[in-house]
């Protein structure tokens, strides 16, 4: 295979085609731009030429570095002007039959040493080569929109993709300042697959009513520290793009219940409440529509008429920052061995519901009240109660948790609250990818907080809040569930049992592959 690459086609001049083109133009490659719509690979190299001046006005591009970029960038109108690229990209419509028809065309274009890839986001690479003469000069060359910013490129060797396409794959990947990773051609490669557990998880807890939409994405953004809280981004993306996708991953993984699509997001794509772009979406984006994913405010109740707070040992979480933030607040800890008669309860349970922590403790369910330690106790704090919380007890919590400015989301009983939840199928997802051995622990990591925009990588972030908390998580929702979703993967079972890092990948005795 062609090791040195200096000439580059793309097929397909959409936004990921003019993108590609962007970044390659500017790593000092040649770069051949067809489109079988008349006009529409000069449009997109004049389309880049506004993109080169806006990075010069802005100063993240010197005009001589942009003028040569410019001179790099060649649209032409055949697609046998692509014959001597030493490798062409292919960037058209998600359609197998379609791909397939471009890439053996291709063969009979490019030279016997050229490399032919696709930028499919969900086909098999194996199904895009079969066909061909030569599949093993076929990989996936997987970027993210937008290519520029998405600095992660996935890497897909199809059955008979050869070393050497996916080594020149690699190293191109670097000259272009993208963290290569090499993925094995299964469902949803890496990123699409490890992103189905943020939402479709975040979709399961409205569906149970555990909270709102904009309660949800409060607490992943303000309280987790996501960029986003899922159902902003699902509004962002586009429904008609999120929820087949994961229709489709569902389906390829024979309805693995993991992947379980929600009939929230059926019922919108079929309204056609798609998003932004279409004006509204989870929320509404109309003129007259005051956007907003703030929590509703309930008034407090007077200082005087506060109840005493009992903090709950825990076996899970050191309550201490929790009592000195009662105290913070104003508020009289009940010091006792066990709760005077008109103290509010608190708990931090792991992994499970307000009412079976409460009873299985033996506390009284009327002034019971949960908060959710797992990521500390933070300025956005979650609580829940029993379905026999008295009001006076669910307002006395609110009002002592929120006097150091902090807010509050007090959601409906749950196993797990929402960020529990929420992160434990990240983490255990991501488990599973390495189980299946998709890619390397460490390029999986790399590969989500990129690709995905996460705060941490997903075995990082597990390492962090401690993998045997997660494994308690799953492991007390699966049980008082019986929902199979929520079983805990091997590796992350073993690893948690061993005290090892999420991201050991080490097997003595094992031979490698």
């Amino acid at each position: 295979m062609n090791s040195r690459i200096d000439t580059v086609g793309i097929v397909g001049t959409g936004v990921m085609g003019a993108g590609i083109a962007q970044i390659a133009a500017a790593a000092g490659i040649k770069v051949r731009l067809f489109d079988a719509r008349e006009g529409a690979a000069a449009a997109a190299c004049e389309g880049l030429r506004a993109t080169f001046d806006k990075l010069v006005a802005k100063g993240k591009m010197e005009p001589d570095a942009a003028q040569t970029a410019m001179a790099r960038l060649s649209p032409e109108p055949d697609i046998a002007a692509l014959k001597d690229c030493g490798l062409v990209i292919e960037a058209i419509v998600e359609r197998l039959d379609a791909k397939q028809q471009l890439i053996a065309q291709l063969e009979d274009v490019v030279s016997a040493d050229a490399i032919l890839a696709t930028n499919t986001s969900s086909l098999s690479v194996t199904a895009i080569a079969v066909e061909c003469r030569h599949p093993e000069r076929v990989a996936g060359f997987h970027f993210f929109n937008p290519v520029p910013l998405m600095r992660v490129v996935e890497i897909i060797p199809g059955f008979a993709t050869s070393e050497g396409t996916t080594q020149a794959l690699s190293d191109l990947a670097k000259k272009l300042g993208h963290r290569g990773v090499v993925v094995k051609d299964t469902p949803g490669f890496i990123i699409n697959h490890a992103g189905r557990a943020y939402g479709t998880e975040a979709l399961r807890i409205v569906e149970e009513g555990v909270a709102s939409f904009a309660q949800v994405d409060a607490i992943l953004r303000d309280a987790v520290g996501f960029r986003m809280g899922p159902f902003e981004l699902f509004d962002l993306t586009g429904l008609d793009v999120s929820h087949p996708a994961t229709r489709a991953i569902f389906e390829q993984f024979y309805s693995d219940p993991r992947y379980k699509p929600s009939y929230i997001a059926e019922q919108r794509v079929v309204a056609r409440e798609l998003g932004r772009k279409t004006g509204r979406g989870f929320y509404n984006y109309g003129a007259a529509a005051a956007y907003s994913t703030s929590t509703q405010v309930t008034p407090g109740i007077e200082a005087a008429d506060l109840p005493a707070v009992w903090i709950a040992p825990s076996a899970d979480f050191d309550t201490a920052d929790l009592a000195a933030l009662v105290r913070a607040c104003g508020g009289a800890v009940d010091h006792d061995d066990s709760p005077q008669s008109g103290s509010l309860i608190l708990m931090a349970p792991l992994g499970e519901d307000a009412t079976s922590a409460a009873l299985r403790l033996g506390y009284d369910p009327t002034r019971t009240v949960g908060i959710d330690l797992f990521t500390g106790v933070g300025t956005h704090r979650t609580l829940m109660g029993t379905p026999a919380l008295d009001a006076r007890f669910a307002d006395a919590a609110r009002t002592v948790l929120t006097r150091d400015g902090g807010t509050v989301t007090f959601i409906g009983d749950s196993t797990g609250f929402v960020a529990q939840r929420v992160l434990a199928m990240v983490v255990n997802l991501a488990c599973e990818i390495a189980q299946q051995r998709i890619a390397s622990p460490r390029d999986i990591d790399d590969a989500v907080r990129i690709g995905l925009g996460y705060p941490k990588g997903p075995l990082s972030w597990g390492d962090s809040l401690g993998a045997d908390k997660i494994l308690t998580i799953l492991t007390r929702i699966h049980a008082l569930s019986g929902d199979p979703r929520y079983r805990a993967g091997p590796w992350l079972r073993r690893r948690a049992t061993l005290g090892l890092s999420l991201l050991n990948d080490e097997q003595p005795g094992r031979v490698k592959e």
